[in-house]
């Protein structure tokens, strides 16, 4: 395998101008994006609702599609996880990418049809590698192996024809024959359910292979590693895999778990963040420098941006790429082709260049506090963790943040349960460090916490390890993509992990 590199770098460098056609060019690239969309669904039942066939622009478009969450879409979702055509998409969809949706108890089921497989989450992932190949001309990335950290495939009981899965199932369930040859482990461990078990059959069967990358969610990739390194019996990833060039990671954001990365991996490599949720792969880093990800404007999604100040009105506006500006909140609004059509996904996104068009993802339309007026994202508290951590030489491994309220004599403030890898030596100067950091962020926390009027200092928890995990279980989303939400704006989630900590 050690020729197939040179080749694909050539290969990577010979594409790289069709990237560069769409970043050059990403509003008429969203334009065509759009143009194919509505010709291809027009003859659908809900390209017949919305008359397609007489929208020729995308204001058009945009006053005749309303805005749609899960719920306004799951009639029509569920007609075809019984089999039904032509309902949302116009060819059969037999498959569907299972979402935890981390506010809510249900699961949500995200139609993937053979064109989104195809021309969205496969030709992302080719023009991933191609930049990197374009930006690292003599990697040997594809010499050896790529572990992807997914999670498990089940079969609907709805129809034999119809499965469904974890995203990542989904993908390597279908993914071509040099796909399965270059990635570790066989399909049959890599699809497992069973979060515990899988772990372990992972570490034993992966820790002999010559792993060149890693991609998966940080908290499971982490445990993965230290289980590895017991069975090795090494203190660094770099002993048992020397050729580990590169890490993608996505699904939260990874300025928290950075350090331990660094520290467990034990030599220099490559990180990339992608977007790739189950509604579709949006956007991902060019550079391991870059501040924000590429917005992948040509694979088959339109997208519109709704200033998170629009969300919750009658009739919300959304915007279109020559209106964004930097670093302003927007929730994300999509149309695929997979069959969602003005789909409100939940994540709010800034800008962090125009040209190119690269974005982060700043936290979820429902993962926020703002109690008192402070307005407080994800983005904020990862950010103000991780200052947090630097200043105390702690390690974070995962929290949860939400509000106390005013009571009688006592103003309010934030509470965070943290699980620690490394704990600080003193726990209150944590939670003033964290302080500081968050009021360095957001202005608006920094106002509210002035001489202590609104909001008071942090209430910090240090919980035992596997706390998390166990309310995890409790709510059936143990493994995969699922996480712990970052923040909530009010104390249910909360209140749940501190019963649960009592029993661990």
């Amino acid at each position: 395998m050690k020729l197939l590199s040179p080749a694909i770098s050539k290969l990577a460098r010979m594409r790289f101008w069709r990237i560069a056609n769409w970043k050059n060019h990403p509003v008429a690239s969203q334009r065509h994006v759009l143009q194919h969309l509505i010709t291809a669904a027009q003859y659908t039942e809900f390209g017949k609702k919305y008359n397609f066939t007489r929208l020729f622009t995308v204001r058009e478009f945009k006053a005749k599609v309303p805005i749609h969450d899960y719920d306004d879409l799951k009639p029509y979702i569920n007609r075809m996880m019984e089999g039904e055509e032509n309902v949302l998409w116009n060819e059969p969809v037999n498959w569907f990418a299972k979402s935890s949706g981390t506010t809510s108890d249900k699961s949500k089921y995200i139609p993937i049809s053979n064109e989104s497989l195809q021309n969205n989450h496969y030709k992302a992932n080719k023009d991933v590698l191609t930049n990197y190949y374009n930006n690292f001309p003599g990697s040997d990335l594809l010499t050896g192996k790529g572990l992807v950290v997914g999670g498990s495939h089940q079969i609907s009981k709805v129809s034999d024809d119809i499965q469904y899965g974890d995203l990542s199932a989904v993908l390597m369930q279908n993914s071509p024959f040099w796909g399965q040859w270059l990635r570790t482990p066989e399909l049959s461990i890599a699809l497992l359910d069973e979060w515990e078990n899988k772990i372990e059959k992972l570490a034993q069967t992966t820790s002999n292979e010559n792993v060149t990358s890693l991609a998966g969610v940080p908290t499971w990739t982490l445990i993965l590693l230290k289980r590895i390194l017991e069975i090795k019996n090494k203190k660094t990833i770099a002993e048992v895999w020397p050729n580990l060039e590169l890490y993608i990671n996505g699904g939260v954001s990874f300025v928290p778990y950075r350090e331990q990365f660094e520290k467990i991996i034990g030599k220099p490599i490559n990180y990339l963040e992608v977007y790739n949720a189950s509604e579709g792969f949006f956007a991902a880093q060019e550079r391991p420098e870059d501040e924000g990800m590429t917005l992948y404007t040509e694979h088959g999604v339109f997208y519109e941006f709704m200033p998170v100040e629009e969300y919750g009105k009658v009739d919300p506006k959304t915007i279109g790429l020559k209106e964004v500006q930097l670093n302003k909140n927007y929730a994300l609004v999509i149309s695929t082709t997979g069959g969602l059509w003005r789909y409100l996904i939940g994540d709010t996104i800034q800008f962090t260049s125009l040209n190119p068009y690269q974005i982060k993802v700043s936290g979820r339309l429902k993962h926020y506090i703002n109690a008192f007026g402070e307005e407080v994202i994800v983005d904020n508290t990862d950010h103000a963790i991780a200052a947090a951590c630097a200043k105390t030489n702690s390690v974070v491994n995962d929290y949860t943040a939400a509000p106390v309220y005013f009571s009688e004599g006592e103003n309010g403030c934030h509470e965070w349960l943290i699980e620690f890898d490394v704990p600080p030596r003193d726990i209150q100067e944590f939670a003033i460090e964290l302080d500081n950091a968050l009021k360095n962020v957001n202005s608006d926390y920094e106002a509210k916490r002035y001489r202590n009027i609104a909001l008071t200092l942090p209430k910090v928890h240090d919980l035992p390890h596997g706390v998390f995990s166990a309310w995890l279980q409790s709510k059936g989303k143990i493994g995969g993509q699922h996480k712990v939400p970052r923040l909530s704006n009010d104390r249910k989630i909360v209140e749940e992990i501190i019963a649960i900590r009592e029993l661990v």
